[in-house]
């Protein structure tokens, strides 16, 4: 039997980087020991696998229903431009405040003489001590100054040494192109968690990618930002060069670069040209194709603020922009064509329809020749710098020719980390912030978790019963579970098992003023047969009734979707719904909490006055904030609960995933607040971790 974290070959695939790199690290990044199932190979109860995904796809399908009514409004040149100024301000909005400029502090570190052009390899600091490598591929034997470009890379181990990448570059260059190709962040000379050999210990970019980009969150950074900022300096280094024309400056990548030169457009102006490839297409796509995408692919608000992939790129409108797709794309070529139609009316409004335009390669995901020679032509129509649109003879250079480092990191150089910033902002929040006193939180807690109007009694469904067979291992002093699905909002249900000794078909009775809720960690039904806690608990309190919930996805609501087993996997579907839920801008512990006050309601109504809530793990996240926040919690027993979100963010290593995580957290609270403020609740902890599960937390 295949255990609850297993992963597909299409996971490692991803997680290693587009060529498929460091499956093994990777792998053994996915791992965790609380993943096991138990002993007796029993398959937890998951009868509602597909829940998550029809809800959110409900949401973001009315999202976009609305988008259209908006967009078929638009029928000036006025409106047109009035929707431009609009999502210029919604993208600020959504990818936060950019930092002040600081010197780049660039230098050349060598230069290779070619037939038509020289590379020049480049460092410079995006960020005062964050070090950016680059090629500037610079053509010879001609009048200056010409048009520059930015070229951005996607998922790859090398960067901007990819044979696609180089290729790009080279043939602009070729062409008459200033062209500066930069690394992305955890890939090529820029790994984020190099070990002794310069090597990745977690895997090449996209695990790099959601390890430290996840952790962000945390300190209210988003690491979109970070990653178009390198691109806004990338700019600036082009802009300070005497052999660039400042009036023909474009930028261009494919895949993860694609991302990129889409984000480029949307927080930059000073563009006069774009050609995203292999990326463009809808949210609303990619979340119904179940189709993960990365940290940074996923910016927070964008769906709560009605964007779309388009609006980044109507942000420059009505400047020249291509849109490269391919037929046989996992970015779905139904949203990129569906992107181009709702751009083609916006630039037609602004009276330049001429300026927007759509290929489709027929090939598969990449930037092949076909995509590069539609760039190439569609640049040059700009441009006039040449009538060419064919690829001239390339020349693919090897790593090392194009590294700008003496061992191929800036790690060795002592280039600041995403992770290091991270740290440190943490640091100044917590000296800012300083311990929340129990009677602030309240109010803070229902304003930053949106639980102002905290959920009435819900309705619920009463569910079979289970057969013995799927009872084996229950608590024999209570073997027997009714099932209550519980609506907490549309589309959503809490699954709340109530124990006892004998079979029940009805509602909750009215029997006990106390009762004990258990919020499971994974799933209530392994946890049932599996969980000392639960136990314990009916030891303690034999008289109490018992019952346990599953929030949503966990357990009975456990995803089956993005791939078989993914749930645990780094880029699986309990991400995949808890990115969604950032950019819905609902995070999911707060989704997650409503659930729980939804169930502490019921119990209230049944009869339950006094709750003892107790949860393990995962469940411990919003079983805190629930136990502050509802009137009926009189006691709280919290086992393996993270001890800080600070020590969550200042720690290079950690497991917790982005479903536990809240945005900005730290800018408000932390959790050792909440704590303090249970101590009224007769807070019990057991075994509280740090930011390694399997690493109790030393106070």
């Amino acid at each position: 039997m295949k255990s609850q974290h297993q992963v597909t070959r299409r996971d490692l695939f991803r997680i290693g980087g587009t060529h498929a790199l460091g499956w093994a690290m990777a792998e053994a990044y996915l791992s965790s020991p609380l993943f096991a199932e138990d002993s007796s190979n029993h398959k937890s109860l998951n009868r509602f696998p597909n829940m998550l995904q029809r809800y959110f796809v409900q949401q973001v399908r009315q999202l976009d229903e609305a988008r259209d009514l908006r967009l078929a409004k638009l029928s000036s040149a006025a409106d047109a431009q009035a929707y431009v100024e609009s999502v210029r301000g919604k993208i600020r909005e959504s990818f936060g405040p950019f930092p002040e400029k600081t010197p780049l502090n660039a230098r050349v570190t060598s230069i290779v003489e070619r037939d038509t052009y020289r590379i020049e390899n480049i460092l410079f600091e995006s960020r005062p001590g964050m070090i950016v490598s680059a090629n500037l591929y610079v053509p010879t034997g001609r009048e200056y100054p010409l048009p520059g470009i930015v070229g951005t890379c996607g998922h790859s181990r090398n960067g901007k040494a990819e044979t696609a990448y180089q290729s790009f570059a080279q043939g602009l260059a070729r062409q008459g192109y200033v062209v500066l190709i930069y690394d992305p962040i955890g890939q090529g000379e820029r790994l984020q968690y190099p070990d002794e050999h310069l090597k990745s210990k977690v895997g090449v970019g996209v695990a790099e990618h959601l390890k430290a980009g996840n952790q962000q969150f945390l300190v209210g950074e988003f690491f979109g930002n970070w990653r178009a900022w390198d691109g806004i300096r990338a700019l600036d280094y082009l802009l300070s060069r005497k052999e660039v024309d400042p009036n023909q400056v474009g930028v261009t990548g494919n895949s993860g670069g694609g991302t990129m030169t889409t984000w480029l457009c949307g927080v930059e102006s000073r563009w006069t040209m774009a050609a995203p490839s292999c990326f463009v297409t809808t949210f609303r796509r990619n979340l119904e194709n179940e189709l993960p995408t990365d940290t940074e692919q996923c910016p927070p608000k964008a769906l709560a603020l009605g964007l779309e992939h388009e609006d980044f790129l109507a942000a420059l409108a009505p400047k020249p922009i291509i849109i490269l797709a391919k037929e046989k794309d996992f970015f779905d070529v139904r949203g990129s064509e569906q992107a181009y139609r709702r751009l083609k009316k916006l630039y037609r409004l602004l009276g330049k329809e001429e300026n927007i335009a759509l290929f489709t390669g027929p090939t598969a995901h990449g930037y092949s020749q076909e995509n590069r020679e539609a760039m190439y032509g569609f640049f040059n129509n700009v441009t006039k710098i040449s009538d060419s649109n064919s690829e001239p003879a390339l020349k693919i250079e090897k790593d090392k020719t194009l590294q700008c480092t003496p061992n191929g990191q800036v790690a060795e150089l002592g280039s600041k980390t995403v992770q290091t910033f991270t740290r440190e902002i943490s640091q100044q929040l917590a000296k800012s912030r300083g311990k929340v006193p129990p009677e602030k939180l309240i109010p803070i807690l229902e304003n930053y978790l949106q639980l102002a109007d905290r959920p009435a009694a819900p309705d619920y469904r009463i569910l079979r019963p289970l057969p013995k067979s799927q009872r084996v291992g229950y608590p024999k002093s209570k073997p027997y579970a009714t099932t209550y699905a519980v609506g907490t909002e549309p589309g959503i249900e809490a699954l709340v098992y109530r124990l006892d000794k004998k079979n029940r078909l009805s509602r909750p009775p009215a029997d006990s003023k106390r009762a004990i809720l258990y919020v499971s960690h994974l799933s209530s039904d392994n946890e049932l047969r599996n969980e000392p806690l639960i136990r314990d608990l009916l030891t303690a309190e034999p008289d109490s009734t018992l019952y346990t919930v599953d929030v949503r996805g966990i357990g009975e609501s456990q995803p089956g979707t993005c791939d078989h087993n993914s749930f645990h996997s780094a880029y699986g579907s309990d991400f995949f719904y808890s990115i969604h839920s950032l950019m819905l801008d609902r995070p999911y512990p707060a989704q997650r909490t409503h659930d729980l006050l939804s169930v502490l309601g019921l119990l209230k109504n049944v009869g339950h006055t006094e709750i003892h809530l107790a949860a393990k793990g995962w469940g411990t996240i919003p079983a805190t904030f629930a136990a502050i926040l509802h009137d009926t919690v009189k006691q709280v027993t919290l086992k393996n609960s993270l001890s800080s979100y600070t020590t969550l963010a200042e720690s290079e290593d950690y497991d917790w995933p982005l479903s536990s995580l809240l945005p900005g957290v730290l800018q408000h609270f932390d959790l050792p607040d909440c704590y303090t403020a249970l101590a009224a609740k007769q807070l019990h902890q057991i075994d509280p971790w740090g930011a390694k599960y399997n690493t109790k937390f030393a106070s």
